[in-house]
């Protein structure tokens, strides 16, 4: 086991976009039975990750952040809408829980593309997988209760469009254990 930090770069959230999804995940959890239900991510730090970086050496930090200010400085603010569910896998019990977004998505999807170019010229490894553009909000873990999850967030945000300015790149560090994972920043960079 390491004890380097495990670091990603996101998109954070708007304190009203937040409000809005956390009030539809509160109504959906009051309705859960107690203790086989999925695990929730925590509401106070929403955010959409273009990258997830895992145990990073603390000595690589500053450069990480230097890459993220290069592709902030080259991007610009834009607007997103949160609208629809969906899970990974999308059918039989899913693992991940998430809201998806429909506009803003080739902005996000630009983001993440110079931000991998940034990141393998400075020496990481390229992004395998190919860039999603989801917020997450529960981890199901194959439990039963996770398709019934995902009916019940569909049905609450049949109507949902919640929209969210993108204005900052954020370098975060995950910090898991007792309970669930904290997110503590360890730089931010505005677009533009």
């Amino acid at each position: 086991m390491t004890d380097d930090p495990r670091l990603f770069v996101a998109v954070p959230l708007s304190p009203d976009a937040t409000a809005a999804v956390a009030e539809i995940v509160e109504r959906i959890r009051a309705g859960e039975p107690e203790g086989r239900g999925v695990r929730w991510v925590r509401l106070d730090g929403l955010h959409l990750t273009l990258r997830f970086l895992g145990p990073t050496p603390e000595a690589r930090v500053a450069d990480l952040a230097a890459a993220v200010a290069d592709v902030a400085r080259d991007g610009h603010p834009f607007t997103i809408t949160v609208r629809g569910v969906g899970s990974f896998p999308p059918t039989g019990r899913p693992r991940t829980i998430w809201l998806d977004i429909r506009s803003g998505v080739e902005s996000l999807e630009g983001l993440a593309a110079r931000l991998d170019d940034r990141l393998a010229d400075a020496g990481w490894e390229r992004e395998r997988r190919p860039f999603r553009a989801h917020l997450t909000l529960a981890r199901a873990d194959g439990v039963r209760a996770g398709p019934a999850t995902v009916a019940a967030l569909t049905d609450a945000a049949a109507d949902l469009a919640i929209e969210s300015p993108i204005d900052r790149l954020i370098l975060f560090e995950s910090i898991t254990g007792a309970g669930r994972a904290r997110y503590v920043e360890r730089a931010a960079a505005p677009l533009g």
